[in-house]
């Protein structure tokens, strides 16, 4: 490979990881040589080095040996130093190996995913206990174990924990840890190749079975039958099996009903959204790992606060929000202040936020004074119902966009004015009554938690 090709691969690059990404990330990298099926890049820092290979290594890897396929690895080297390797230090591997072709490989383990990395809430620890037991390696009453859950909640994280300590505790069995896309790559392969019975026969000879993302083989024929007799077989020689999926396996539109029910025989876990307690931690935990690579790094205790209340929806845009403050940080050398944060994670601020509903705003009014949702809104005036009613109203006018008459509207058809005067008695009521300025605070908690 050279400098022409890597400037073609450069291109493809950013079509697959987005413009953004590739600014900010890839386009300081730059091809340096390839020595024994190593491409060697350099990087104009550590911090960048280290970045680019957890979260790009991979497809850079499978971009460069399409171009080369003697290319099978990649390493990165500080421009100013080529003696210092970026990836030498211990959370991330130095380099991403190819399987060999008669090697039933699974997808790569990410060293940072372990158990201890793991932070534990409330939201995950029936998950994560599940997992522990697994993970011990002796016999468990429930097989499969299913873990689901929305996007970065954790699951990928726990499946990957487990096959690190799987294979610390018992390196003698067989744990392969792949996705259903990879699964269902390697089916296919076997059916072109004529090579069926041995995709059988490896597939049935592990240990332990990991699938990530389940769902992708929803709709998938031919690749669902393979899968529900591969899980059989497993089963049958009782082969401890780990799944996960983005919803429970009911739920998982075009999966065939026989697999839904194998799926649904072991222990299925539910892995909540997270709550700011549990946000909290897990930036307080990245904080800690990368003070001992960077001791210079410097952040306001506010800023992990303020990030935790205000990205809610996604672990993985929390973690790449803090990610970017550190390069920030390391590149600018500047101590990372709230006012830095909210300049520098402007567009990731406007993106993680909350449009809340007028019609969230009075389920939750409702809940908290546990009243009907119908006797709050409709035309009692029973204090009981009229103070919740101000309340939701006052919360209507300052936590959406909508319009006095629309509010008014949503109560049943009262006037706007009738809103005018409940936003005026709450607001006062606030400023005067600890009580009531307290109810207010923890339903906006509640609904910015959602």
């Amino acid at each position: 490979m050279d400098d022409r090709k890597w400037t073609e691969l450069k291109i493809s690059l950013k079509k697959s990881i987005g413009e953004n990404n590739f600014n900010n990330w890839l386009s300081p990298v730059e091809f340096s040589r390839v020595e024994e099926g190593v491409a060697i890049f350099t990087v104009p820092t550590n911090f960048l080095g280290n970045y680019v290979y957890q979260n790009f290594g991979e497809i850079i890897v499978a971009q460069v040996s399409s171009k080369n396929s003697k290319i099978n690895r990649i390493r990165f080297e500080v421009d100013n130093d080529s003696n210092n390797l970026v990836n030498s230090q211990p959370p991330a591997p130095t380099q991403i190996n190819f399987p060999k072709d008669n090697e039933l490989a699974g997808a790569h383990l990410d060293k940072r995913f372990t158990f201890d990395a793991f932070v534990v809430g409330k939201p995950n620890e029936l998950a994560h206990a599940a997992a522990r037991r697994v993970a011990e390696g002796g016999d468990v009453s429930f097989n499969p174990l299913f873990l689901y859950g929305g996007v970065g909640l954790g699951k990928t994280h726990l499946m990957h924990a487990i096959a690190w300590e799987l294979s610390n505790r018992r390196p003698d069995i067989n744990v392969l840890y792949l996705s259903a896309e990879q699964f269902m790559y390697r089916f296919v392969q076997a059916l072109r190749e004529r090579k069926m019975m041995d995709f059988k026969q490896l597939f049935r000879s592990v240990d332990i079975l990991m699938v990530d993302d389940v769902q992708f083989i929803a709709g998938k024929g031919s690749t669902q039958e393979e899968f529900f007799h591969t899980f059989n077989a497993l089963v049958d020689q009782n082969k401890q099996i780990i799944i996960s999926g983005d919803r429970a396996p009911g739920e998982i539109k075009d999966l065939e009903d026989r697999i839904k029910s194998r799926l649904q025989s072991g222990l299925v876990v539910d892995l909540h959204p997270t709550d700011y307690e549990l946000r909290l931690g897990i930036l307080q935990s990245k904080v800690e790992r990368q003070k001992q690579q960077y001791p210079e790094l410097s952040i306001d205790n506010n800023v992990l606060e303020f990030l935790a209340l205000r990205i809610s929806t996604n672990v993985r845009v929390l973690e790449g929000a803090l990610t970017r403050l550190f390069a920030f940080a390391s590149l600018i050398g500047r101590h990372i202040t709230l006012e830095v944060a909210q300049d520098c994670l402007a567009d990731v601020l406007r993106a993680s936020e909350r449009k809340i509903t007028v019609e969230e705003i009075q389920r939750k009014v409702s809940e908290h004074y546990n009243i009907r949702l119908s006797d709050m809104i409709g035309p009692k005036r029973l204090r009981t119902y009229a103070r919740p009613r101000q309340i939701a109203m006052y919360l209507d006018k300052s936590c959406t966009k909508s319009s006095l008459p629309e509010i008014g509207r949503r109560f049943a058809n009262r006037d706007h004015t009738t809103v005018i005067h409940a936003v005026k008695t709450i607001t006062r009521l606030s400023e005067q009554d600890d009580e009531m300025k307290k109810n207010i605070s923890q339903i906006k908690s509640l609904l910015l938690e959602q």
